[in-house]
């Protein structure tokens, strides 16, 4: 059977080891050249982690390209030792093999572990980048926010704020609409009060205790809401898919210290409500970082409120200082101007009162050096007590004037206790005796005889004191002590604010006055010290009506450090008034004490001021002819002026004394003693000028001091009183009475 198939040429054995040298040459050649690769690789590969590994590795391609290299001369005849090296090749190539396997079976996890690793690190990469991503994000939220703050904050005016709060959000955010709810003043609803598209907003109210409210103001992050509630509808519904809308709270700041003109005055924690709309029909959705900003913005708005908020309070309270402090120096200019003419008022009145009791009670002086009857010499003194009395009156007004605008101050100097209670004595008696009051006086032999005090307002007080005691006594005694005051006994706790403090330098002088007259109940005590005020018990029993004399009284014991009060057991049983000053000790306590001598009746027929030129100048024609009689009574020679020309023109060096009624030291005055002070170069021959005023001002005398005057006498003016004054002017050359 024949076979059609074509036999497959072969190609011979020497072709076929020729292809085996060619391909064994190659191979070790590969093989060699790998190494060298490795060797560089690791060289280059500082942290490569395995280059043992590598070094096995290519120790075990080296003895495989040794051995393919040795192979080659088995393809022809060979030596024994050829085949010795051939073995001893292949078995070093199978054992590093082996071992290389069994270390690739270590190796592998590692490489496997590395390349968890580098997908970790993948992955951390990835979660950097989108760190990076949120810290651009908050840059750029912060660069808005910053933006927005300093928008915010560059007004203080808080409808500038919140405007433009909604203006920049919306610009920020690209939103459709912005808008503010305010709590009304109930504090039960919510108000739209500001909207980014409306300029005026319709006034729209929701109740604040809806469920969406509550959800917005029981956290301080912005939440979504649905387009639907009642706060979100704030445009009419149209046929477009609503976009997303956030809410976020407000806080208003707590306002209890402050009140603002329209807005309700928080005494708890409450908010504003902020709604911030996307456009219609639109996909997007406000991310994270976008709520943080509008938290943010929203705290900031509440800060810079709370800062309007105080600005604006502040500068209400600023306008409302400046209208007080405008009212304040406007009342204050009033009252300085009302008591400027008070002062001018009483500086008249005073003068002008005194001016006829100056006529009276010189004229009712002279009268009595008159021959009299029994009951004329009795109506004579009776006008005197009587005018002495209203010029006391005259006096206390004054004082009390003086008292209350702070103005009076007390005038110390040495004064002589005994001879000022002898005084008092002899003053009191008269009215005493015609009431048959029995008064007597008692200093205690402690008594210093000097003090220093004034002498004028202790006096003053005494006779007020003693002449209410015998006003109201009807018969009966009327007693005065005097002694000084224990330590003991200074203390009282009716009065827990006089505090006395001992010293050797003053004592306190301790006046009790007794009478047994109609006495007062305890409960009326302390209306006896109010001005014009009368208990009515004593009202009743004598009519002598009320006055000032114990309320000057207080005030002139509380001026000289001192406390006054009265003691009574009740009515019909008669009163004790006690009072207490404090006085100082002169430096020459042993000067012997001069005896009490009584004054005799004076014989005005021959003085030492008879012949004595004096000149009088008096606009009032009745108060000159007084103050001309009582110097002719006195023997004194008298020319009388009625004005400052004739003054200037008929003065010469015989005058001795040149008297002046002022009324108030001026130009006029000024400019009569100036011409004098000029007439009369030697001040030996010049007249000494002395003014007769009726003004007490305490700056009169510094006044007539200061403008040349070399005295001051007071009116009312008595013949004794004249007498007096004169030879203490004629002795000292000047004399200025005490005010």
């Amino acid at each position: 059977m024949d076979c059609n198939c074509i036999e497959q040429q072969w190609p011979p054995d020497d072709l076929l080891m020729k292809y085996q040298y060619i391909s064994d040459f190659f191979i070790a050649l590969a093989y060699f050249s790998i190494p060298l690769e490795l060797i560089y690789f690791v060289k280059k590969s500082a942290v490569f982690p395995y280059r043992w590994v590598l070094v096995q590795f290519g120790a075990f391609i080296v003895l495989c390209g040794a051995t393919h290299l040795i192979s080659l001369w088995t393809y022809s005849l060979h030596s024994r030792t050829v085949a010795s090296v051939m073995t001893t090749a292949k078995v070093l190539t199978a054992l590093v093999s082996c071992v290389t396997a069994l270390m690739l079976v270590h190796i592998i996890p590692d490489l496997l572990s590395v390349k968890t690793r580098e997908l970790f690190l993948k992955n951390k990469a990835a979660e950097l980048d989108r760190e990076m991503g949120l810290i651009r994000t908050q840059e750029e939220t912060g660069r808005h926010v910053r933006m927005l703050t300093h928008e915010i904050r560059s007004t203080l005016d808080r409808h500038t704020i919140l405007k433009t709060t909604l203006v920049e959000l919306g610009r920020t955010l690209a939103l459709e609409e912005c808008a503010l709810w305010m709590p009304t003043r109930t504090g039960l609803e919510l108000q739209l009060s500001y909207t980014l598209c409306q300029q005026n907003p319709v006034s729209y109210t929701v109740p604040i205790h809806l469920p969406v409210i509550n959800q917005v103001f029981s956290t301080n992050r912005a939440i979504k809401i649905s387009p639907n509630s009642p706060v979100a509808r704030l445009q009419p519904a149209g046929k477009y898919v609503p976009g997303e809308v956030v809410a976020v709270r407000v806080p208003l700041l707590h306002l209890s210290n402050f009140h603002i003109n329209d807005w309700p005055e928080l005494s708890t924690k409450r908010y504003a409500l902020m709604v911030l709309m996307l456009p219609s029909d639109s996909a997007r959705h406000l991310h994270v970082h976008e709520l943080e900003l509008v938290e943010v913005v929203a705290d900031q708005v509440a800060v810079a409120l709370s800062h309007a908020a105080i600005l604006e309070e502040s500068m209400r309270a600023r306008n409302l200082l400046m209208e007080q402090n405008v009212a304040l120096d406007l009342a204050r200019r009033e009252a300085e101007t009302a008591i400027h003419a008070r002062n001018d008022f009483l500086a008249v009145m005073n003068h002008e009162m005194r001016t006829p009791m100056h006529a009276i009670i010189a004229l009712s002086s002279l009268l009595q050096e008159t021959e009299l009857t029994p009951e004329q010499r009795l109506m004579v003194e009776t006008i005197l007590k009587s005018s002495n009395l209203l010029a006391t009156l005259i006096n206390d007004v004054l004082d009390l004037s003086r008292l209350e605008d702070g103005s009076l101050q007390l005038d110390l100097g040495t004064l002589n206790l005994y001879a000022l209670f002898r005084e008092v004595l002899k003053l009191i008696k008269p009215v005493a005796s015609i009431k048959k009051l029995h008064v007597s006086l008692s200093l205690a032999l402690d008594l210093p005889e000097y003090a220093i005090g004034d002498e004028k307002r202790l006096m003053q007080t005494i006779l007020n004191v003693v002449g209410n005691a015998v006003k109201f006594s009807k018969e009966g005694s009327v007693s005065i002590t005097a002694f000084v005051a224990k330590r003991e006994t200074l203390r009282d706790s009716r009065a827990p604010e006089f505090l006395p403090v001992p010293s050797d330098n003053h004592f306190y002088l301790r006046v009790q006055v007794k009478d047994s007259g109609c006495g007062i109940s305890p409960q009326d005590i302390p209306k006896l010290f109010t001005k014009f005020a009368q208990n009515q018990s004593t009202a009743t029993r004598n009519p002598g009506g009320s006055g000032l004399g114990l309320a000057i009284c207080k005030s002139f014991v509380n001026l000289m450090e001192g406390h006054i009060w009265i003691e009574s057991e009740g009515l019909g049983k008669g009163c004790t008034a006690i009072f207490i000053v404090k006085l100082g000790v002169p430096e020459r306590m042993n000067e012997s004490k001069l005896p009490y001598m009584p004054k005799m009746p004076t014989n005005y027929g021959q003085t030492a001021l008879s012949g004595l030129k004096v000149l009088v100048m008096d606009e009032n024609g009745s108060s000159r002819t007084v103050t001309k009689e009582l110097l002719v009574h006195l023997g004194c020679d008298v020319m009388t002026v009625g004005s400052s020309d004739e003054c200037l023109r008929l003065v010469s060096h015989e005058h001795k004394v040149v008297l002046m009624d002022v009324c108030v030291p001026g130009t006029d005055s000024h400019r009569i003693t100036s011409r004098i002070h000029e007439k009369f170069a030697k001040h030996n021959e010049r007249p000494l000028i002395v003014a007769l005023t009726g003004n007490t001002d305490k700056s009169m005398k510094e006044k007539c001091m200061r403008i040349g005057m070399d005295g001051l006498i007071l009116k009312p003016v008595s013949l004794d009183k004249m007498k007096t004054v004169l030879s203490d002017l004629l002795e000292h050359r000047v004399l200025f009475e005490a005010l």
